[in-house]
């Protein structure tokens, strides 16, 4: 994923003068996870260059760069960095396109190395999605393969609107055999991993793999016949696969690794309320981590969701030999 990741932006700026690339350390080091490694040595620093340790004047530039017709591309380098930008991304980055009724497009991305599972202490391994889902403005998409990190990076870039591209840091290191120019579904639909008849995954960015190793779990232990969905995009949510799903099975758990309590998948199970209400066997379960503050590298793998977890919420549901 990290070379698909890197491929995607050396392909977009050698196919668009106006793309930039910046951040802390993103130049000659070529970022903290790689991925950005050797931009700087083919473009030269007016393209892809190092930043002050500043967030929230790394976005405020893009805004401005975005505003005069450049296309740039940042990394806040760990997830909890972002925060000092949040001001910069929710208050202009998301608002400058009905502040302006349309006359001003802001063309950016946001790159954004989330979650947990690298050992990382506090700072590095939060899950922040739903901040940003929160605001109106804002296309917030996660990548779950090499293909779609490649594809929906390109995409996001091309945008006419501020992109939050999470990328799922656990992930970096995940192959697959991708043929470039990789072309996958349009970054804002759903896909189905994995068909299945009796319950719904619905999972995204790093919780696409444990997801997928839950279903051949619940297959080979239990029976069940497990589907799962790949969210890919967060805000805009593709309704209509997600439905079309949970109608066919009339099961559904979400599975995220932020904090279960107002965590993105309380917006999911909400759709599903509001348009499956009646196709639905068992109330929508929902897997997250705990509802703490994210702990120390020795205990992240009891709070990350894994798959015992995930089949734990499965046999949960109203099955008919419960009853």
């Amino acid at each position: 994923m990290a070379q698909a990741l890197n491929t995607a932006l050396r392909d977009s700026l050698r196919a668009d003068p106006n793309v930039l690339v910046f951040g802390e350390d993103v130049g000659a080091l070529g970022g903290v996870f790689r991925i950005t490694e050797g931009l700087a040595a083919e473009f030269g620093e007016q393209r892809c260059f190092d930043s002050p340790l500043a967030e929230a004047g790394i976005v405020g530039t893009a805004v401005g760069m975005a505003m005069y017709g450049f296309r740039p591309v940042v990394e806040m380098q760990f997830d909890a960095f972002a925060y000092p930008a949040f001001e910069q991304i929710t208050s202009h980055a998301a608002k400058l396109r009905n502040r302006t009724r349309g006359a001003v497009e802001l063309p950016m991305v946001i790159r954004i190395p989330y979650g947990g599972g690298i050992g990382g202490v506090e700072h590095h391994s939060d899950s922040s999605e739903a901040y940003y889902t929160h605001t109106p403005g804002l296309t917030v998409v996660s990548p779950a393969t090499p293909a779609d990190a490649y594809s929906m990076l390109q995409e996001a870039i091309t945008a006419a609107d501020p992109v939050v591209f999470l990328e799922p840091k656990r992930r970096y290191w995940t192959k697959a055999e991708v043929e470039l120019p990789a072309a996958t579904e349009p970054m804002h639909r759903a896909v189905i991993r994995r068909a299945g008849t009796d319950v719904t995954l619905l999972a995204y960015g790093p919780m696409v793999a444990t997801a997928m190793e839950a279903a051949e779990a619940a297959r080979t232990e239990e029976g069940r016949d497990v589907e799962v969905v790949d969210l890919r995009s967060l805000s805009p949510l593709d309704e209509d696969t997600v439905c079309a799903s949970v109608r066919k099975t009339g099961r559904a758990v979400i599975v995220h690794e932020a904090p279960v309590f107002g965590g993105y998948g309380a917006e999911v199970a909400a759709t599903i309320n509001r348009r499956c209400f009646h196709y639905l066997e068992a109330p929508v379960a929902r897997v997250g981590g705990f509802d703490i503050p994210y702990p120390s590298p020795k205990l992240e793998e009891h709070h990350l969701p894994h798959t015992g977890r995930i089949l734990d919420a499965i046999a949960e549901l109203q099955w008919e030999e419960d009853r």
